[in-house]
């Protein structure tokens, strides 16, 4: 099993099993507009990183982007299965 789909087992387990003190708990708790906003976040701080060609602070903030994407999809109902499928199918 991939790390990706380790960290998104995790994930979904703090959404059916919150967890007091859990950031993971947190933020289903406040809903899908604050897990929005923190992909937002995530994604401006990963640009400022690249732009600054800062690569340990980019690589820093890619595995933050993926962690609160990994949120948002388990929000929504998305497996990393069903992105990879639509990955696959643009291959062609």
């Amino acid at each position: 099993m991939s790390v990706i789909h380790e960290l998104y087992s995790v994930i979904l387990d703090r959404k059916a099993n919150p967890t007091e003190g859990s950031y993971t708990t947190y933020l289903f708790s406040k809903g899908t507009d604050k897990i929005s906003k923190k992909v937002g976040e995530e994604a401006v701080e990963t640009i400022i990183a690249a732009s600054q060609r800062d690569k340990q602070a980019t690589i820093q903030e890619l595995a933050d982007l993926q962690y609160h994407l990994l949120v948002l999809m388990a929000d929504q109902g998305i497996t990393v299965e069903d992105v990879e499928a639509e990955l696959r199918s643009r291959r062609s």
